[in-house]
């Protein structure tokens, strides 16, 4: 996150220049902070009026108004829910959280980003000092929120821009299409040389999703006696297709040897991001995705890349997160033995047996009138009955000897036929 303040002379302006944006439909007025109404209540004199009371009360100070950007990576796709969040907490850890401001976000560039513009007269009339607040308050503030939130930091980004490399800078490799050396050398240079991995499994899931492999071959094969190490190109299937290129003829080197020297600095580097794919993982879950998929996509929106690691019979044992905000590589039960492949199919199937009951005693509570702890007591028992009954007669099936007819001579299996009486008058 990057945040810039400003210092305007006139509050009238700064105000001006927002509320146009939102006039234009190029923003939107997200919220008043410390008002006396909502933000949708108010026009644009009733805006400015609350903070005008404030700044009389102040005749000396020359400067009154604070406007300030926070500006977030274009990769960072952010709720209005969550801007107010940062935009509040941000507010009050520079020491302006009991003042009047107002949120606005705007969508007129290429990345998120919010204004917020506030008076720095306060109620008893004493003046706010705003003295290298930018670089004294506002940056704690900024790297707290960072760490928080999970948000990229202002220096990645900074970086990014000065290099002119783009969040994601690899094109898929789709084989067939492009010159198959050229594509595989963007791809794995780029992964290469930006993102932290610590084993060669690792640095496979941040190159699946270009559609590139690097392959060590058969262990019985010369490639891998000798250490070697090729690059291939992956089609849909995850089939290896077209001519593999060695390692040593990429320019960047990716040879086997150079990547085990990553391994061990990337190992700690990565301690320091760990966080930032826990909060986006938990606010998946949080969402209550029905099955593994609907939280892969969930993941993708905060630009997590998925891998499931299966074996030959198609059991999952494995799963790996590609943070491409971060640009770095987790294994689920490295991050924490509640992030592993089993534990996130528990918490899966927890929340969907839950959303299940959820429903059920919802459409039991609209049908039959009665109160809903009556319906959740009636639907516990029902279930507690239910899974009882089930396990009981899943034990039944199991220890129950099953009759066994082949060996019982067959005319013992007859039934006895009654005999007829004959009519003696007949």
């Amino acid at each position: 996150m990057v945040a810039k303040i400003t210092i305007p002379k006139n509050i009238e302006a700064a105000l001006n220049y927002n509320e146009k944006k939102v006039q234009k439909g190029n923003a939107v007025c997200l919220h008043a902070a410390n008002y006396l109404k909502d933000v949708k209540e108010m026009n644009f004199y009733q805006k400015l009026g609350a903070f005008e009371r404030l700044n009389s009360l102040n005749e000396k100070a020359t400067t009154k108004t604070l406007h300030v950007s926070l500006n977030f990576d274009p990769s960072e796709k952010l709720a209005e829910s969550k801007l107010l969040q940062i935009a509040n907490d941000y507010m009050n850890k520079i020491g302006f959280g009991e003042q009047p401001f107002l949120v606005y976000k705007h969508e007129d560039a290429g990345h998120p980003h919010i204004h917020i513009v506030s008076t720095t007269i306060k109620a008893n009339g004493s003046r706010i000092n705003t003295h290298n607040i930018g670089r004294n308050q506002s940056e704690k503030a900024r790297k707290e929120i960072e760490q928080t939130y999970g948000l990229i930091k202002a220096e990645m980004q900074q970086q990014l821009r000065s290099s002119g490399i783009k969040p994601v800078d690899a094109e898929k490799v789709i084989y067939g299409k492009d010159e198959t050396k050229r594509s595989i050398s963007n791809a794995v240079g780029a992964v290469f040389s930006q993102y932290k991995f610590a084993s060669l499994p690792e640095f496979n899931a941040a190159l699946k999703q270009f559609n590139v492999v690097a392959d060590r071959g058969k262990e019985e094969g010369r490639i891998y006696k000798n250490r070697g190490l090729v690059y291939r190109v992956q089609d849909a299937s995850g089939n290896k297709v077209g001519v593999p290129i060695k390692a040593s003829s990429i320019s960047c080197k990716p040879t086997l040897d150079n990547l085990e020297k990553k391994f061990a600095a990337n190992e700690t580097a990565k301690e320091q991001l760990k966080p930032f794919v826990k909060i986006k993982l938990d606010e998946c879950i949080a969402q209550s995705p029905s099955s593994m998929r609907e939280l892969m996509e969930h993941l993708k929106q905060k630009s997590i890349y998925t891998v499931l690691r299966q074996n030959a019979e198609g059991r999952l044992y494995g799963i790996t997160f590609v943070d491409n905000q971060n640009k770095a590589v987790f294994n689920g039960s490295d991050l924490d033995k509640g992030y592993s492949v089993a534990a996130i199919q528990t918490k899966l199937s927890n929340l969907s047996v839950e959303n299940i009951v959820k429903q059920e005693d919802k459409e039991t509570g609209n049908s039959s009138g009665g109160t809903g702890k009556e319906v959740n007591v009636t639907k516990d028992k029902e279930k507690n009955v239910s899974q009882s009954a089930s396990k009981e007669n899943i034990l039944d099936a199991i220890l129950t000897a099953k009759e066994d007819f082949g060996n019982t001579p067959y005319s013992l299996l007859k039934k006895k036929r009654k005999k007829k009486r004959k009519n003696p008058n007949l």
